[in-house]
């Protein structure tokens, strides 16, 4: 276990996910200094283990942030204390953090002679930093010096991002997109929760007297949003979750049909729809799809060994997955992506190996190649000590066995993104065959338009290029409080827009 100690609370979303990437297999505790930790006390709980441990056998980071002066001192299991400063030449918050960051960072890498191939890099949106930087003239040689002396970033992530974003400059040249805007909606319901989920996710089986109520209440939503943007063009529209196909064909129908009846879709680029599970994939369901001009879907196989996937509780078999594949080719759906995950529990690189292989076979138009992401609400981080002896083996090896699958299979990476306490601090890739790349993804992940996000758990982004700034205003994540508080979600997005002078009906 590694106690963090600091003095203030404000920068404990930096410090926690730097030192969880150098320690990912530890239990990590923060505390505030002098506020939560009683200097007498002889043991201290180590909450995910419900075991008291004693002090002396519990290594420390303390961090005192004192006026344009970082102190971080280490107290090994040995008893040997190393402590290191640096001066910050201001305190203005964006470069006390970036100082703070670095600190820590040199001094655990030395202790533990290791780096971590994003350096400081935390945030999920490494390819926004250099993005902003082409599109603004730099050469790739200035932003490989600033990666490198700015966040200790690796030569190879840093010519990856670079790569990326000039994709995706290239994809967006074309669009208006700074006076458009983008629709997403969110069917939290699924055929069961994985393993590692932590979306906004409810098990069908049980909430399945819900959902006539929910797509009520989700009417009223899109009807108001339908007057949001009066002058903006309609970009790209998603439904995710969740699972949207767990609505019967029916409500799928009446669901698309709404949003057709609502939203001019005559510039929409692209229409896209997470089938997602196989085992929620009919027929019917997919004929809806392609009758209601949703042209780009996403079946997710997420491993095609059918004991990992009895293990993290996806309900369906590998056969299904191929199943719902080739129904979705044979009605006529032209793009459809695949997600994996790779560093799932149990799962070696030979595993991997095999899954790109029969997904080779299937040949979707794009892949998108998740790192697992340890969440706190997963009930794999709640539950990690049953799984404990099921650890991925070797993740770095299975994410070059994706990058090289990609290569020799004609798949362009188009874009990236990470997560907090990734397996290994590595990170997300989306790839596609060429024109098959997911515009929204872009849009979302490179911060570059509004999003009007509707349904449970729907996090509205709202980007003012002028002002550099963006807002985001949510929705609650419970599907009852969501149906229960309708009027009051819509009025915050009403006050919101009229607050910030964004023109609606």
């Amino acid at each position: 276990m590694i106690h963090i100690i600091l003095s203030d609370k404000i920068y404990e979303n930096d410090v926690y996910p730097l030192v969880k990437a150098f320690y990912p297999s530890e239990t990590i505790k923060v505390d505030i200094k002098q506020n939560d930790i009683d200097k007498e006390k002889k043991e201290i709980l180590d909450e995910t283990k419900g075991e008291l441990l004693p002090l002396d056998s519990i290594r420390e980071i303390q961090v005192d942030l004192l006026e344009k002066k970082i102190v971080v001192t280490f107290i090994l299991q040995t008893g040997v204390v190393s402590s290191q400063s640096i001066l910050a030449d201001t305190i203005d918050r964006k470069h006390y953090k970036s100082c703070l960051k670095k600190l820590i960072y040199q001094m655990l890498a030395k202790e533990t002679n290791k780096k971590l191939p994003w350096g400081i890099l935390t945030g999920i949106r490494p390819t926004k930093l250099v993005y902003e930087k082409l599109i603004t003239g730099e050469d790739d040689e200035s932003i490989r010096t600033y990666m490198k002396d700015e966040y200790f970033c690796s030569d190879q992530k840093t010519t990856m991002s670079i790569s990326i974003a000039k994709r995706e400059i290239e994809l967006l040249k074309d669009m208006d997109y700074q006076n458009g805007y983008s629709l997403y909606i969110g069917i939290p319901f699924c055929p069961s929760t994985c393993l590692y989920c932590s979306f906004t996710s409810y098990s069908l089986e049980k909430f399945s007297n819900y959902v006539d109520d929910y797509l009520k209440a989700l009417d009223k939503e899109i009807a108001y949003a339908a007057t949001c943007f009066p002058n903006r063009k309609l970009t790209t529209v998603y439904f995710g979750g969740g699972t949207p196909t767990t609505l019967s064909a029916t409500q799928l129908e009446w669901l698309l049909q709404t949003v057709r009846s609502r939203f001019d879709l005559q510039y929409v680029r692209e229409f896209t729809v997470e089938a997602g599970r196989p085992d929620s994939i009919t027929w019917g369901k997919l004929r809806v799809l392609k009758e209601q001009g949703v042209d780009r879907i996403s079946i997710n196989p997420q491993s095609m060994q059918q004991k990992t996937l009895d293990l993290i509780g996806r309900k369906h078999t590998v056969e299904q997955i191929v199943e719902a594949y080739t129904m979705a080719r044979e009605i006529g759906h032209e793009n459809i992506n695949m997600d994996l995950i790779i560093g799932l529990p149990g799962e070696k690189p030979a595993d991997v190996t095999d899954t790109l292989a029969q997904i080779q076979k299937l040949n979707p138009d794009s892949l998108t190649v998740h790192t697992l992401a340890l969440k706190r609400a997963a009930r794999l981080n709640l539950e990690k000590e049953h799984y404990k002896n099921l650890k991925a083996e070797n993740v770095p090896t299975m994410l070059e066995e994706t990058i090289n699958f990609a290569k020799n299979n004609d798949y362009l990476p188009y874009y990236l993104y990470r997560q907090k306490n990734m397996v290994d601090n590595l990170e997300n890739i989306g790839y596609s065959k060429y024109g098959k790349e997911g515009l929204y993804n872009i849009l979302i992940m490179e911060e570059q338009q509004s999003i009007l996000a509707l349904g449970a758990g729907g996090m509205s982004k709202f980007v003012f290029h002028d002002e550099n700034r963006i807002e985001r205003v949510d929705n609650v994540k419970s599907v009852v409080d969501y149906m229960g508080r309708i009027d009051e979600l819509i009025q915050r997005k009403r006050d919101f827009l009229e607050n910030n002078k964004i023109i609606t009906n």
